[in-house]
């Protein structure tokens, strides 16, 4: 005999319902994974609720997020770029040698770089679309090839040394017009407002999330999908070149070593923050994971762990998240 649900269980239907909406419009459980985090670290760890403490953890957070924008918008087109590590080793060489050696200025040196990771970019995406390959193939091999000639060229060594700008851009101990506040973190702002802008108030964000939501109704729509793809990772060389630059800056030197770590972070922030492969998503949330990751860093490096310890980590986070994600239907199959 069948029984109607009690109003206890239909109260508790709803607002699950309800939490469910109210998480795909905003990253709640990251906010609140962020907030325990951080409550762990200050209690656990001495000084980090002082502003010098804070300071260290937006420098590091707003450094992957900028590293994550690239992978934000190719994740949001259903793929993932692998190819940042050797856009950024390439960026680090030709601004190293290509300025000294030629005596150019740091401007034109600058331009060539992004023009070239843009043009490469673009290629990538373009093939991806064209022939239908996977962009882990395409990205991994563009990366590769990319950090390989650059390793070669400059003779296996540390590829480039940060120009001193970026160093004191990075440093936690720099000023901002006199002001205690890192110019980093006024970077990191700036570009979360941009990249905000461009996801939700601009044609150009909205054919590329129509794009990643359904390519075949985008078609429907009248939106060239090949030139969103090209675009899209055209876009992900072109910061790979800024996020070169302020990597760098930060570490003092770049190599494979260097950039290969900011290549599982940026690709985790994106997850974790709640951006999936194809959408729903945008770079807000990529911030907030970028933040969290931030916040965990700090709290194992601060109890001593080791760089396997932290991967360990980053996995099983990374397994959570997109077990959590995978149990929603697809963007596609909901419009």
């Amino acid at each position: 005999m069948s029984t109607l649900p009690s109003a206890a269980e239909g109260s508790r239907s709803g607002l699950l319902v309800r939490g469910r909406q109210f998480q795909r419009r905003y990253p709640l459980l990251q906010l609140i994974a962020l907030a325990v985090a951080f409550a762990y670290g200050v209690a656990t760890l001495p000084g980090l609720g002082s502003w010098a403490g804070i300071k260290t953890v937006l420098v590091v957070a707003s450094l992957i997020s900028i590293v994550s924008v690239g992978q934000t918008v190719v994740v949001l087109l259903g793929g993932f770029d692998l190819s940042l590590p050797g856009f950024m080793v390439a960026t680090a060489y030709i601004i190293d040698n290509l300025g000294p050696q030629d005596h150019l200025p740091f401007i034109l040196v600058l331009a060539i770089a992004l023009v070239a990771c843009g043009v490469l970019g673009g290629v990538s995406g373009y093939v991806c679309h064209r022939f239908g390959v996977q962009p882990l193939i395409v990205t991994l091999g563009m990366g590769s090839a990319l950090a390989g000639l650059a390793q070669v060229a400059s003779g296996n060594a540390p590829v480039g040394q940060a120009p001193q700008w970026s160093v004191n851009l990075t440093s936690v101990g720099s000023k901002t017009f006199g002001f205690d506040l890192p110019p980093m973190i006024v970077v990191g702002v700036g570009v979360t407002i941009i990249f905000a802008y461009l996801f939700h108030r601009t044609i150009t964000g909205r054919r590329l999330l129509a794009t990643g939501a359904n390519q075949a109704s985008a078609e429907y729509s009248l939106i060239k999908t090949r030139r969103v793809w090209a675009a899209a990772f055209a876009l992900s060389g072109v910061m790979a070149v800024f996020a070169g630059l302020m990597v760098a800056g930060f570490a003092g030197n770049l190599d494979t070593s260097t950039a290969n770590p900011y290549l599982f972070q940026s690709l985790v922030a994106v997850i974790v923050g709640g951006t999936v492969f194809g959408g729903p998503g945008d770079y807000t949330r990529t911030v907030v994971g970028a933040l969290f990751l931030a916040v965990v860093n700090t709290v194992l490096v601060g109890h001593g762990a080791a760089a396997p310890d932290q991967d360990i980590l980053y996995g099983v986070v990374l397994v959570i998240a997109v077990a959590s994600y995978g149990r929603e239907r697809r963007l596609r199959d909901r419009i």
